[in-house]
């Protein structure tokens, strides 16, 4: 018997195509019901159940009672950033779905990865942090340096509260649409949330993309946007 970690009962659970669409309506961040997802899947909620003990007994997810009802989300960052990452391989391979017009476009532009933010904008975020020093790279890890400390607590995060946090501050997460580096960890999840408390960027209902307002657009960039002169 072969030993080590077991790629083959992880592939069978992501690759069976019900529990991919339960999965990946899971990477909105939004805690959902068997019901909602039985929906996203286009199964029967008795069926949808069986995916979701299957899901849970593997550790991908995590289910919440509240009331009456039972709430699933995926159990950590470290699902959500293998199933981006399998999103961004499915997609340099040519294996994507048919396009769908606006909304494809929307998604590619900003779009929610389970609790941070992805798509063009997330990317130009962290470039734009790279650029002007805020974040540091060390072979496959990302680190916030001192300047981007003294940056990120003027921008109103709380720093001192993400330290206690058992989520790394900084984590790198490839972004599917552009094939390239977005910012994950606490601190990806903090910006996202900072961008909706200036009312920059709002969620849009029942989707994963993330709309920002032109004035919200323009002041991300010109706070975060790449700096070409300090690349």
């Amino acid at each position: 018997m072969k030993e080590g970690p077991d790629i083959a009962l992880l592939g069978s659970l992501i690759g069976d195509p019900a529990r991919a669409n339960i999965l990946t309506a899971l990477m909105s961040g939004k805690a959902l019901t068997a019901s909602e997802l039985a929906s996203e899947a286009g199964v029967t909620v008795q069926t949808a159940s069986s995916h979701l003990k299957k899901l849970q007994d593997a550790r991908l997810l995590r289910q919440r009672k509240q009331g009456r009802h039972r709430y699933f989300t995926l159990a950590d960052d470290d699902v959500g950033s293998v199933l981006e990452a399998m999103m961004g391989l499915a997609a340099k391979r040519g294996l994507v779905r048919t396009r769908t017009g606006p909304r494809d476009d929307a998604l590619r532009k900003a779009r929610v990865c389970y609790n941070h933010l992805a798509g063009d904008l997330g990317v130009a975020i962290y470039d734009g942090m790279l650029s002007r020093g805020y974040l540091a790279e060390a072979d496959e890890a990302v680190s916030l340096t001192r300047a981007g400390e003294d940056f990120a607590g003027q921008f109103g995060v709380d720093l001192a509260t993400l330290s206690k946090s058992r989520r790394p501050m900084c984590r790198s997460c490839l972004d599917w649409s552009s094939r390239r580096t977005h910012l994950a960890g606490s601190l990806g999840t903090a910006l996202l949330n900072r961008f909706y408390e200036l009312n920059w960027a709002s969620r849009v209902d029942g989707s994963r993309v993330v709309e920002f307002s032109a004035s919200g657009e323009r002041q991300l960039l010109a706070k975060f946007g790449f700096n070409p002169r300090s690349a």
